[in-house]
């Protein structure tokens, strides 16, 4: 039986946390620059290319890296695999961190940010304002919705932790909710299951939209399809990896066997993204295209690879209970998504002859920001409150 969720405990602000402090506070700075200059002297983006890293990795691929608690939650409450169970509370922590970063993302790559609140608000009360045929509007409110969700979901580490503290200023309101969230998790857990399948299928659909300025490899009707299992594989991958990753930060027995047998579910999406990737090639008959000696034939050759590499090793029973392996794999099927949604977005999108996109400087270091800070709450959350199973670590684990 799996030990109960517990704070790890230990030092939050070491040297490498630092680090990450100070490249969150110049991301900080850099952001704030942006907006006092606007976004054309701060970025690379053009009437050309209307957006770039911030949307391509921030929303598109971070929100797909944060779909960990999204896979976890079908495979322990849909399939009833309860084994799993230990592994939801550090995903749901992921995928929360993830799209809370998407938002900030978003809100940093909109030109008018402050006019975002007409996107929840525009509706009401005339509701036949909003354009419901927008696959634009989906992700918005599917995207800020599951946000509100995944906390939600997660919001009873909290209150564990301040429920049991005696004196806390919020521990008899914890203990309230608590108990109300314990009755209540099984509607927000369909919810959260809901919301993801909606909008990561339909950032597939938004490039559907472009027609021929998406290059035909890419462009397929099978595209929001493709991205819904990319994003469930890439969840599973994620789980796989932060597992491995937090055994060894901090010093902790990893779920060794429970990782193996997850391995399986790993290796089921890999294929199938495989097999219908491959086949819609055929069926649209795209193999001359695929051949061509140009760099949107390398680009698919290189997703599809990387993602074939991972596929066949987990197809090895035997290696699955080696937690490097399982990592090395886990880190090629990541590698792997990231790439085919990048591709989607940024490479295979043509908007004409004469323009081009690189992110500038500015750019790629508020990206680096926000993955430090993402990196710098999630180790301050599984240090104070109950996320990861087992015992606490010692002090050594820094």
């Amino acid at each position: 039986m799996s030990e109960r969720a517990e704070p790890v405990g230990g030092k939050i602000l070491t040297t490498p946390m630092k680090f990450l402090l100070g490249l969150a506070g110049l991301g900080a700075v850099l952001t704030i620059w942006r907006f006092a200059v606007g976004l054309g002297p701060s970025t690379g983006m053009s009437d050309a290319y209307p957006w770039g890293i911030w949307i391509a990795w921030d929303v598109v691929t971070g929100t797909a890296l944060g779909c960990g608690g999204y896979a976890m939650a079908m495979l322990v409450y849909i399939f009833n695999k309860g084994k799993y169970h230990p592994l939801v509370r550090p995903a749901i922590l992921t995928s929360a961190l993830g799209y809370t970063m998407a938002a900030v993302s978003i809100v940093i790559d909109v030109g008018r940010p402050w006019f975002i609140c007409r996107i929840p608000t525009g509706g009401f009360p005339d509701m036949g304002s909003y354009n419901w045929n927008s696959a634009l509007l989906e992700v918005a409110l599917c995207v800020m919705a599951y946000m509100i969700v995944l906390w939600i979901e997660l919001s009873p580490a909290f209150f564990e932790k301040w429920k049991d503290e005696p004196g806390h200023k919020l521990q008899k309101i914890s203990g309230t909710l608590h108990g109300f969230l314990e009755k209540a998790l099984i509607w927000i857990i369909a919810l959260g299951i809901l919301l993801p399948t909606m909008h990561q299928s339909s950032l597939g659909s938004l490039m559907l939209l472009s027609g021929p300025r998406l290059h035909t490899i890419w462009n397929s009707p099978l595209l929001p399809l493709l991205f819904l299992i990319s994003c469930v594989n890439m969840g599973f991958a994620v789980v796989v990896m932060e597992s491995a990753l937090a055994s060894r930060a901090f010093k902790r027995k990893p779920e060794t066997a429970m990782l193996a047998s997850l391995a399986g579910a790993v290796a089921f999406t890999a294929w199938l993204f495989l097999v219908i990737r491959l086949g819609d090639v055929i069926f649209r008959q795209q193999l001359g295209v695929i051949f061509k000696p140009d760099v949107y034939a390398l680009m698919f050759w290189l997703e599809t690879l990387v993602l074939v590499a991972p596929a066949v090793m987990l197809l090895n029973k035997g290696r699955r209970n080696d937690l490097g392996f399982l990592f090395r794999a886990a880190l090629l099927l990541i590698v792997a998504g990231i790439l085919y949604r990048f591709n989607s977005y940024l490479v295979a999108f043509m908007p004409g002859e004469g323009h081009s996109y690189f992110p500038t400087l500015p750019e790629m270091f508020i990206t680096f920001g926000i993955i430090s800070a993402e990196i710098l709450i999630y180790v301050a959350v599984v240090k104070r409150f109950p996320i990861l199973a087992g015992k606490p670590a010692t002090a050594t684990a820094q």
